[in-house]
């Protein structure tokens, strides 16, 4: 197994205030992630960090093929790699771009000075960029930067992506590339050369990579015909599901935002037949009132009919006096029908005057001066009738008020 790097790796404390101070920042130093996802980025270095302490996050400049220079987190440091019953550390820098998490991150195998990428490789192109299914695939919020350093580790150990480089004259104490800033590309694009970082180049001991691969120099080993077109043929049938499953994405992301348009029109339509259901249960409870009050009119009605029956056998074949008739109940209901007559006289008179002044009988000015007289005592009438009738009112609401037990029963 390599080494430990000399210098130890920063406690968890240390990397808890490291993030929580860069993530927030604000103002042109900020770093180019959106605030909802601030919160989960630092979740997941942290996380990564705890299952690997060999990896330390950091702050550096990514450059994009256009030119344009960013300020972004990386992992930086080993990840272990089991080959052949032995461990190794493989040095990688894994860029979180802007975009992340809700895109995958970059990834670069990071070589040392006495060690070159192996070529051809199936996951590592020339410029040390790193490319797996896990990446291809990544699906957010389900993918962490822990479960790709585990598929980074499996890939590595099926067909590990460096090997060590023997020089005649190897320099003790190798001066690191100062380059933090070197180019570095993204998924898109052209690769350039790979990265190289001070800190990566400086921590790292001599690697035992010769016991991965057979050849010391970088010459390209000569494979076997059948192995090249095996995995030629395995990349290819990665490259076809990897197509299939991007188009079934988009197809059901399509279905989604279907359903999701269904959902509204139905929430909508809810709140519609919400909003009748309550007003045809107001509508009933008015009419359970009516009822209420057209039930207490039968009952007083009815009673009426019992007690005048037998005063109608009595009266047998004799004239009937009409003011003797009905009786009043009480007192504002005489009140009622004499204010009630009275406007009914006065209606007769003023049609009976119209009539006269017509046919010429009554002069216009007396016709005049009769109906003004006959207006003013009218309209007291009615003026008396509507204070009558509004007391009344007031009477019948306390009678259904106490009567109102008895018919909920």
């Amino acid at each position: 197994m390599v080494p430990p790097p000399s210098t130890p790796p920063p406690n968890p404390q240390q990397i808890q205030q490291f993030l929580s101070s860069v993530l927030s920042q604000r103002g042109p130093s900020s770093l180019p992630y959106t605030e909802d996802t601030k919160w989960l980025i630092r979740q997941h270095l942290l996380s990564v960090t705890s299952h690997y302490p060999s990896l330390e996050p950091k702050t550096a400049t990514f450059t994009h093929n256009d030119g344009r220079s960013v300020n972004l987190l990386q992992a930086d440091g080993t990840i272990p790699m089991p080959f052949q019953g032995i461990t190794y550390n493989i040095p990688i820098i894994i860029w979180l771009m802007e975009s992340y998490p809700r895109h995958p991150p970059v990834v670069y195998v990071n070589p040392t000075r006495d060690m070159i990428i192996k070529r051809p490789h199936p996951h590592v192109t020339p410029s040390g960029l790193v490319s797996i299914p896990y990446l291809q695939n990544w699906i957010y919020p389900s993918s962490n930067l822990v479960d790709l350093v585990l598929n980074l580790s499996s890939a590595f150990a099926r067909d590990p992506p460096l090997y060590s480089q023997r020089r005649p004259n190897p320099s003790p104490n190798p001066s690191p590339n100062p380059s933090i800033n070197s180019s570095m590309t993204s998924s898109y694009g052209q690769h350039p050369p790979p990265p190289r970082v001070a800190a990566a180049a400086a921590g790292y001991p001599p690697s035992p990579y010769g016991r991965v691969q057979l050849p010391q120099s970088p010459a390209p080993q000569t494979e076997d015909a059948s192995e090249v077109y095996k995995r030629n043929a395995v990349n290819k049938l990665v490259e076809m599901v990897h197509g299939d499953i991007i188009g079934m994405r988009k197809a059901r992301e399509v279905e989604v935002e279907g359903l999701f348009s269904a959902q509204a029109v139905l929430r909508r339509r809810e709140e519609e037949i919400n909003k009748g259901l309550k007003e045809m249960q107001d509508e009933k409870e008015g009419l359970e009132q009516q009822l209420q009050v057209v039930l207490m009119n039968t009952d007083v009605l009815d009673s009426w009919v019992r007690d005048n029956e037998g005063k109608r056998k009595n009266l047998g074949m004799t004239n009937v006096n009409v003011d003797e008739a009905f009786h009043c109940a009480d007192v504002l209901s005489k009140q009622m029908l004499d204010c009630t007559s009275a406007d009914l006289a006065i209606e007769d008179v003023v049609y009976s005057l119209d009539k006269a002044v017509q046919d010429g009988a009554v002069p216009f000015d007396q016709y005049l001066r009769n109906v003004r007289l006959l207006s003013r005592e009218q309209f007291f009438h009615r003026a008396t009738a509507a204070k009558v009738r509004a007391v009344q009112m007031q009477a019948q609401v306390a009678s259904m008020a106490a009567r109102a037990p008895h018919y909920a029963t």
